[in-house]
């Protein structure tokens, strides 16, 4: 079965820099809010929001979010001091440290033992601190496998494209949407890629963002196409496309309903009572072991997303 873990469907960036919008995402209905000290933040700026983080994670509410922090990627001198001003300020409220633009797996493996050292220092439990790693260049996805395997503490891997596509030289200036003079998605052999280094290490596979905030149609149809190959959930940039990506990465009330009913009826009918039978039918549908394992997915993702079942199944009278 896939991996489950935190409810992601919606993860929400919001930069350190700006001490008015940590406030404000701490109200938002986003299941993940990650706290940025990379791409939203100025060199100049990074120290400040570093103690912008820090109070943010100790004095907010943050009840029934993820709370993670991305810290810059390792070929700049600010990772470092990132995790260690993070994690000695505020390690107990923290659930992820992101790392961005991740190479090789030694990069996440880095991140791992100095956590583990932060942990122990600070006599916090060793290995609650998660990681996310995000893929945003051509070695990061040659060596996915390695990333995703590299760590016990890995979470998630997560799909960049604004520095993928300029990594690969993609010609276009659009994240996130379809390329008009490409007969296809180009971004679907980077997504599956990710999404089997993922299940194969029982990992979340996040899509990246889609940077035409006030388009939520738009961004919908972009999220429609992660969802439905399996991913977890999407990055949101604005609380505009909150709703639209939780929507999207939950399943319909019907599928859910029915999926919670297949379960029900193959337990019956595989039971004594039921006549310990393999393969069934119900209504018009056959039900076997392979229909178990695709409804336990949908059935996953409708319960962490919250979901209530309208149906229930009732046993045929003998």
């Amino acid at each position: 079965m896939a991996a489950v873990g935190r409810p992601r469907r919606s993860c929400l960036a919001v930069p350190g820099s700006s001490v008015k919008m940590l406030g404000k995402a701490q109200g938002l209905p986003a299941d993940q809010v990650f706290l940025d000290l990379e791409d939203a933040v100025a060199p100049l700026a990074k120290p400040d929001a570093r103690k912008n983080i820090v109070a943010a994670l100790n004095e907010g509410d943050w009840s029934g979010k993820t709370r993670v922090v991305r810290v810059n990627d390792l070929t700049t001198p600010w990772t470092y001091r990132d995790v260690i001003d993070v994690v000695e300020g505020a390690g107990a409220n923290l659930d992820c440290v992101m790392l961005p633009k991740v190479q090789n797996a030694a990069q996440v493996q880095w991140l791992d033992m100095t956590l583990t050292q932060l942990e122990r220092t600070l006599g916090l439990e060793v290995g609650r601190i998660g990681i996310e790693a995000q893929i945003e260049n051509a070695a990061g996805l040659v060596n996915i496998d390695a990333i995703a395997a590299a760590s016990p503490r890995v979470e998630t891997i997560i799909f960049g494209p604004a520095d993928f596509m300029a990594s690969i030289n993609m010609k276009s200036l659009v994240v996130g949407a379809l390329i008009p003079d490409y007969p296809g998605d180009p971004y679907h052999y980077i997504l599956m890629r990710i999404l089997m280094a993922a299940r194969m290490h029982d990992k979340q596979a996040i899509d990246g963002p889609f940077l035409q905030i006030r388009d939520v149609d738009a961004f919908r149809e972009v999220a429609k196409r992660s969802a439905a190959l399996g991913f977890d959930g999407k990055w949101v940039l604005h609380p505009g496309q909150i709703d639209a990506a939780n929507e999207v990465y939950s399943p319909a009330q019907a599928d859910y309903d029915h999926a919670e009913l297949i379960l029900d009826a193959y337990e019956h009918y595989t039971s004594e009572a039921g006549g310990r039978l393999g393969a069934v039918m119900l209504g018009d549908e056959m039900i076997d072991e392979a229909s178990r394992k695709m409804a336990l997915v949908v059935a996953a993702k409708g319960r962490a997303a919250g979901m209530t079942r309208t149906s229930s199944f009732t046993p045929p009278a003998e």
